[in-house]
């Protein structure tokens, strides 16, 4: 008997434990990282940066203020991993026109030159952010 006591007290430990541990990676966001929050009950997520995490709640800034959401309010932090690079890709290319030599030749009494023996172009490719990635979720409702 002792022994079931002793097995659901080490479990219990341990899925709290557990949490701590994956609250922990919540309160090692960089501040200003891009978050996505969904809060208990609510169909759409909150999209705004990270300021802090305590052990109690996440105060975030969306557009227009400064927010401090309680921990027993959320149901999953998602967080954008940090751009490695430029998103934005240069383009250049360059194509070379043959010139017709027969049509480079003036006529007698023409005095039109060839045109360009190739054209050039040039722009910018903008690529996607990197997807949200699952920081924390609610593991167990508590009443």
């Amino acid at each position: 008997m002792w022994y079931r006591l002793i097995l659901i007290t080490v479990v219990a430990l341990s899925a709290a434990f557990a949490a701590d541990e994956a609250w922990s990676k919540v309160k090692a966001l960089e501040s200003g990282a891009e978050v996505r929050i969904t809060k208990t009950g609510s169909r759409t997520p909150i999209l705004a940066k990270f300021d802090e995490a305590t052990e109690e709640s996440i105060v975030i800034a969306t557009k227009t203020e400064q927010v401090s959401i309680p921990k027993e309010q959320i149901e999953k932090i998602e967080a954008r991993p940090k751009q490695t690079g430029s998103r934005v890709v240069r383009e250049n290319t360059v194509h070379n026109n043959p010139v017709d030599k027969d049509a480079a030749r003036p006529t007698a009494g023409a005095t039109r030159t060839p045109g360009p023996a190739g054209s050039a172009s040039s722009g910018l490719t903008f690529g996607n952010k990197p997807d949200f990635q699952v920081v924390w979720t609610r593991t167990a409702r508590r009443n």
